[in-house]
């Protein structure tokens, strides 16, 4: 475990001297193991260390034996949750290398066991998602899902993103956040909504006025799950039609995506027309493709988290436990998600991983912990 000990060796311990009984970075593997292993509250934790205490002891110290699960609760919700998400992202960044053009997806999550009664103090998650490496790249911690516009520069400036292409989401529509993801060498499409109601007029009118000669189109066509979808594609590279369009730094392209889902059973059709900006010369495939791709951060990592973590029923609450247990879900994620030699699903892979030590093993070694 040299490549666990490299990046979170030097986190700094909150106790104070006469409480350390065991040494934090034991109780970091063990809750990091655990977690991969199906382990999502203090209780299941420790009966895990104690029950694979042969396993760990090819790898800790363990000079205070097993800890408690109090003990593991006090010290995970004492930790400074900025430091354990600095080292995620260093550790992310020495296994995973994004190539020129690669689709980097920004979305918000909220933890909604982490607040009392659901409401009060939920911790909001927004989060980096790389589809092509099917791993979490880092996140930052929000208040309020309307401090997303906040959040998200202070997650851009994390991370390395050189070359790639941000999606988000309209809440991440805005002239600052175009210009730092500019600014980060890299390129953006950001969703239009009616938060930035001039400019979404100022796209539909484009759309309705503009020559045929002057939009490109694309449409694509997939089958499956019951139902017919096809997407349409159109771009426009005029961007005089938005007014004030050097605010909007680099801006090359505005685009609608159509897309028609029809059942299978019973004929319905839903329609739905979608707006986004970006500074590309994409073609409409191209387009098409990278946007299509922004879901991947719902549908496997939001919902692989609520599912197979069962994070949203999660009721940590002390300290920092809800935030620091997010980043070890995310690590666990990662970690999981990378073993393509079992063809079963994420939460059967956490239970293959508590049975089999050989098999946790190799999923650690894979992802150089």
């Amino acid at each position: 475990m040299t490549g666990f000990i490299e990046h979170f060796g030097d986190i700094p311990d909150p106790r104070v001297d006469r409480t350390k009984d065991h040494k934090l970075i034991d109780i970091l593997f063990i809750t990091l193991s655990a977690v991969i292993c199906g382990c999502d509250d203090w209780n299941s934790i420790e009966r895990y260390a104690k029950t694979k205490q042969e396993w760990l002891r090819k790898y800790l110290e363990l000079p205070g034996g097993i800890p408690s699960h109090d003990t593991i609760n006090r010290v995970i919700s004492m930790l400074n949750p900025a430091i354990l998400q600095e080292r995620f992202i260093q550790w992310v960044q020495s296994v995973v290398v994004l190539k020129e053009g690669e689709v980097v997806s920004i979305d918000g999550k909220r933890l909604c066991g982490s607040g009392k009664d659901g409401l009060e103090g939920v911790v909001h998650m927004v989060t980096a998602w790389s589809n092509a490496n099917n791993m979490v790249l880092g996140g930052y911690k929000v208040d309020d899902k309307s401090n997303e516009i906040t959040a998200i520069p202070q997650l851009l400036e994390m991370l390395e993103l050189k070359g790639c292409t941000i999606t988000i989401d309209a809440m991440g529509c805005q002239k600052e956040i175009a210009r730092k993801i500019v600014d980060k060498k890299a390129h953006y499409i950001l969703a239009v909504k009616d938060n930035q109601q001039r400019l979404l007029d100022d796209i539909k009118e484009a759309f309705g006025h503009e020559t045929k000669s002057a939009i490109t189109t694309h449409t694509d066509k997939d089958m499956g799950h019951g139902r017919i979808e096809k997407r349409t594609c159109r771009v426009i590279t005029n961007t005089e039609w938005v007014c004030q369009n050097q605010d909007w730094k680099d801006l090359n392209s505005i685009i609608e995506i159509t897309a028609e889902r029809t059942d299978k059973k019973s004929g319905e059709t839903q329609k739905e027309l979608r707006y986004y900006i970006s500074d590309l010369h994409h073609t409409p495939e191209g387009f098409n493709n990278d946007i299509r791709e922004h879901w991947g951060i719902e549908n496997k990592q939001h919902w692989i988290l609520d599912i197979a973590f069962g994070e949203d029923d999660s009721k940590k609450r002390a300290g920092n436990a809800a935030e620091n247990f997010a980043i070890l879900n995310r690590m666990a994620l990662n970690i999981v998600k990378q073993d393509t030699s079992a063809k079963v699903g994420v939460k059967t892979r956490r239970m293959m991983a508590g049975w089999d030590d050989n098999y946790l093993t190799r999923l650690l070694v894979n992802m150089k912990i």
